[in-house]
């Protein structure tokens, strides 16, 4: 491979010059998107090599949860367990590889952005830049919120076992769990930021959001209760009571972006009782 192959592989810049209307050839948005795959791919490899030495704080992290359940049960109702001769190398395995992708979400979803970006506009750039700053918090403060309240819904479904029998919990299916739960708390704080872009969009205005305020509460615990799995209702509310505030935020911010608006249309400031211009 020539000298200009691997810059377009790792670096990801392409080799073909950009034409005069400022677009790449599909070609080389394909160089791109695998020079970018590759990336991620390299950095997950490498993650992953260094979570291997650090499975047992990993271990710890994602067990804690069941091991404080079954503290308030009783250590004799329930017991983690794995299966299969392999059972134990296959969890190491994916332990590390879980650990992995999210240690490397910061440079993955860069990759991702990085991708997208140069075919935005200026104000898209912006916006895109405001919303990537916006998200990832919300996002690990979800996941920590999910985290937080996991060990009473566990207790709550583990609860449900009868005292003369005790509860196998195989440690595969409870990742699953795990990862589903957290998932569930981290995308439900995504929602109320794709209101906001909805409504920079065009779709949705503020005066929209307020007139249909109380169905979104309702929606908003009819989702909470879906979405947790236990479905106690001290989980759900941890869930639904952030969303309904981080809701009432974005109608605001819609409100405020809809009177900007306004402001700047071809017929601000005339009263109600002046008439606007008309284009032909």
């Amino acid at each position: 491979m020539s000298l200009t192959g691997v810059v377009q592989l790792f670096v990801g810049k392409p080799v073909h010059p950009v034409g005069a209307d400022g677009r790449m050839a599909l070609s080389d948005h394909l160089r791109e998107l695998r020079a970018r795959i590759l990336k991620c791919a390299f950095a997950i490899a490498i993650a992953f090599v260094v979570a291997l030495f650090f499975f047992d704080q990993i271990f710890d992290v994602i067990n804690d949860p069941y091991q404080q359940a079954r503290e308030e049960l009783g250590a004799e109702r329930t017991m983690a367990t794995t299966s299969g001769v392999a059972g134990g190398f296959i969890l190491y395995l994916k332990l590390c590889s879980l650990a992995a992708i999210v240690g490397t979400s910061p440079i993955w979803l860069y990759q991702i952005w990085a991708f997208i970006l140069p075919g935005l506009h200026s104000n898209e750039k912006k916006w895109s830049a405001i919303f990537a700053v916006i998200a990832g918090p919300l996002f690990l403060g979800g996941i920590a919120l999910g985290y937080l309240t996991l060990p009473k819904g566990l207790e709550l479904l583990i609860g449900f076992t009868q005292s003369d029998l005790t509860n196998l919990v195989e440690f595969n299916d409870y990742l699953t769990f795990f990862t589903r739960t957290l998932l569930a708390f981290g995308i439900a704080f995504e929602i109320p930021v794709f209101v906001v872009m909805l409504n920079l969009a065009g779709v949705v205005s503020g005066k929209a959001l307020g007139a249909y305020r109380p169905w979104i509460i309702v929606g908003t615990f009819v989702f909470a209760a879906v979405a947790t799995p236990s479905g106690d209702p001290f989980t759900m509310s941890f869930m639904a009571i952030p969303m309904v505030v981080l809701f009432g935020i974005s109608e605001v911010i819609a409100r405020l972006n809809d009177r900007r608006r306004s402001d700047k249309g071809p017929n601000a400031g005339l009263s109600p009782d002046e008439l606007s211009e008309i284009d032909p």
